[in-house]
């Protein structure tokens, strides 16, 4: 017979195996974490989600209100592009 030396698995064959079966329950393992982590990722919803206490604020105010906290704009600039934004109204559907 082929391959039969009469005195049954040799070190490297041992090895060989040992190596084979970690290799198989890393990959099995790594499956089933990747599996549960995208079945249990939240749902994100198409808009964007809206502060506390916020209700009906555009994202586009929220950012120009993001940019006057930070010190980006002064107040002046803040009031002036408030009011176009207000002025504006929402935007033409094509």
């Amino acid at each position: 017979m082929m391959f039969w030396n009469g005195h049954g698995v040799s070190g490297w064959e041992w090895f060989a195996m040992s190596a084979g079966m970690i290799l198989f329950w890393v990959l099995v393992i790594t499956a089933a974490v990747l599996l549960f982590r995208a079945l249990d990722r939240p749902r994100q919803s198409p808009r964007a989600p809206q502060g506390p206490g916020t209700p009906g604020v555009s994202s586009a105010e929220r950012l120009l209100a993001e940019r006057f906290a930070r010190g980006e704009i002064d107040e002046e600039e803040y009031r002036g592009r408030l009011a176009v934004l207000h002025s504006s109204g929402p935007p033409a559907k094509p």
